[in-house]
């Protein structure tokens, strides 16, 4: 049997007392069997989280009416009645007592800090939602925001839904074509843009990559620049500066309309590393009540809280951040490196701010603690009850540094969902304890599991890895791909043939997510990378985060990559590895981490070749793209390199290769 994880952390009684998930079981009388409940009558357990949530808008008598037989799970439906507006959601603390409290807080590299209150937020997004009017934009319409993460990005989206336009972002470090491969798919109406950003202690110029962009999107009638960091000189001909659009509509300000709980609300991308990236429809309603149970219930916020998640426009999980504001709390935008201008600043941040839940990667957590950060010598953190930590599976060493190095009271939040349902599929639960190495379970009305190749519940068996799937329906399954179908926009009763081959053909009924994922024994669960990348030498399958895990845990190795490269009709183990400076790759280093990944693991994780190289790919949210690699290795295509920050480095890796066979 697999060795017991252990407990890194168990909430008082105390706090389990006053956490929303206790007091949510004791209203529906299910502390024992929550999560069973919330699966077994999904009609009870959403109209429950509609109404404890506080959700707004008009209910309906109709809560779910499932799928035909036969047909995928999307296309069931949650509150076919109801109608609901975002705006009136995240605002309802404008006009009131609270109005004058700060909504958002937006602090960038250089130190510059701004702000909206309550009101100030509810009357802006009224201006622009009269703006966008002004210029056309009509129910069904796009409006797309190349921006940084910042105060202009949220009231830009919050405007754009308040008419029931369909709101879509990117962030600024995109290239041109990756911006046009993006946008231009969904045609939108109005563009917003920015000027120029700063990362990492540089500037970087925008516009002379946003007249390219202008072009590659005939059907802006309007393009707003955010004029936020000047860099060099362009014409500005034919921009409407960003305060006088905004003042525009001021005069007339729109309130927010209601639309169905299908309408759509964004437009996200999947990667775009196996080809032009898919554009991903979300629905209003399901994503709305998808962040405020996970949010309410998962994350214990509520009107007292800050927020902020380390991310970018171009990453769900700015969505997701943003949505804090419909629980009431206060979202904190931070845009710059992290790291810059000290290595501790986003806990610097934790601190001025009094940051109650704190949002990072996985791969921010490593690079912290194999940089010897210990902030808990160094700040009060007092404020701070949660971190979340998503975007690749997080190493138990990763645990144990939130714990050691930065807060022992300290609710660590492993999640994991992804782009296609804008949300988590398991993640974190205040009431129970925290395992090292462990995400604490499946979230409340998603009926995941890992499932084995016929489909079977590996729930009993602690350690083996499946696939992870959802096999119940649940609100955020996207509506469908923009052009993906009869008539481009899509039909969430119609899915058309590429939403389909994502997510239902591999296991009829259920979605499967394309993560390899195991059970433990404590019903928690470990994620082992993407399935899609899932090794398969001599026909046995292996999750390549099983060997990145054991091999990130030198000190000298910064990050690692593992691909097969196939040979011999069979498929050879390929690690590379980034290493600190002034490390070489010794045969007594590959030595170590072969034996380190032989134990740890088995004789078949056991890389053929370990090759030291200078840099990995990536994508523009800082993952690595294993699957770019692989197909560069053997020979196949890499589409859409545009989605990729480093492509060069992809062809270095291929030619250092070929001297390594």
């Amino acid at each position: 049997m697999p060795q017991l994880a252990k407990a890194l952390w168990t909430p008082t009684v105390e706090r389990i007392a006053k956490s929303r998930m206790n007091l949510f079981a004791k209203k529906v009388n299910k502390t024992a069997d929550l999560h069973a409940w919330s699966v077994a009558q999904p009609s009870e357990f959403w109209s429950q989280v509609w109404d404890d949530c506080g959700v707004i808008g008009h209910k309906g008598d109709r809560v779910f009416i499932p799928n035909s037989a036969g047909t995928p799970i999307s296309t069931a439906k949650f509150f076919p009645d109801a109608q609901l507006s975002v705006v009136e959601n995240f605002l309802r603390k404008s006009g009131t007592a609270h109005g004058v409290s700060e909504a958002l807080v937006a602090i960038d590299e250089s130190g510059s800090r701004r702000s909206r209150t309550w009101d100030e937020l509810a009357l802006r997004v009224a201006a622009i939602a009269s703006a966008l009017r002004q210029h056309g934009v009509v129910a069904g319409d796009r409006v797309a925001a190349w921006l940084p993460n910042s105060l202009e990005a949220v009231e830009v989206m919050l405007g754009a839904v308040s008419i029931g336009a369909v709101f879509s972002s990117a962030s600024p470090d995109f290239g041109a074509n990756g911006v046009i491969d993006r946008f231009g798919q969904i045609e939108p109406k109005v563009l917003v843009a920015v000027d120029g950003y700063r990362y990492n202690g540089k500037d970087f110029d925008c516009l002379e990559r946003l007249a390219q962009i202008r072009t590659g999107l005939p059907t802006v009638v309007a393009t707003v620049l955010v004029n936020n960091l000047s860099v060099g000189e362009h014409s500005r001909e034919g921009l409407l500066e960003y305060e006088k659009f905004v003042s525009s509509g001021l005069s007339s300000p729109v309130a927010p309309q209601r639309f169905a709980f299908d309408h759509p609300w964004y437009v996200l991308y999947s990667s775009g590393t196996t080809g032009v990236p898919k554009c991903i429809v979300h629905r209003t309603g399901g994503v709305l009540i998808q962040h405020m149970k996970e949010h309410q219930l998962h994350c214990d916020l509520g009107e007292d809280d800050r927020v902020m998640y380390f991310t970018t426009t171009g990453w769900m999980m700015w969505n997701w951040l943003v949505s804090v504001l419909a629980s009431g709390a206060s979202a904190v935008l931070f845009d710059g490196a992290p790291a810059a201008p000290n290595t501790a600043r986003l806990f610097d941040i934790v601190d001025s701010e009094k940051i109650t839940l704190l949002g990072v990667s996985a791969k921010y957590i490593d690079s912290m603690r194999k940089a010897g950060i210990d902030p808990r010598a160094s700040h009060i953190l007092q404020s701070l009850h949660t971190i979340c930590s998503t975007g690749s599976p997080l190493s138990p060493e990763g645990f144990d540094w939130v714990y050691t190095s930065v807060k022992q009271d300290v609710h660590l939040s492993s999640i994991s969902g992804g782009t296609d349902l804008c949300a988590c599929f398991v993640g974190g639960d205040p009431t129970q304890p925290v395992y090292r190495g462990e995400i604490q379970g499946p979230m409340l009305g998603m009926a995941s599991d890992a499932v084995d190749d016929k489909s079977n519940s590996l729930i009993d068996q602690p350690g083996i890895a499946g696939e992870l799937v959802c096999r119940q329906p649940f609100p955020s399954t996207p509506i469908g791909f923009w052009n993906d179908g009869r008539d481009g926009a899509p039909d969430p009763m119609h899915p058309g043939p590429k939403y389909l081959s994502a997510y239902f053909e591999r296991i009829p009924g259920m979605w499967a997510q394309g993560d390899f994922a195991s059970w433990t024994q404590h019903q928690g669960i470990v994620i082992h990378g993407r399935s899609d990348t899932t090794l398969n030498p001599g026909g046995v399958r292996i999750g390549t985060a099983e060997i990145t895990r054991v091999v990130e845990q030198l000190p000298n190795v910064l990050e690692s990559l593992v691909f097969g490269q196939e040979q011999d009709n069979d498929v050879r183990i390929v690690l590379l590895v980034r290493l600190i400076d002034g490390s070489m790759l010794t045969d007594e280093l590959v030595g170590d981490i072969k034996s380190r990944i032989r134990v740890a693991c088995t004789p078949r994780h056991v890389p053929a070749l370990v090759v030291q190289v200078s840099d990995l790919p990536r994508t523009r949210s800082n993952k690595l793209v294993e699957l770019a690699v692989a197909d560069a290795v053997n020979g196949r295509p890499v589409r859409n390199s545009e989605a990729i920050a480093n492509p060069e480095c992809i062809w270095q890796i291929v030619e250092l290769l070929k001297s390594q066979r």
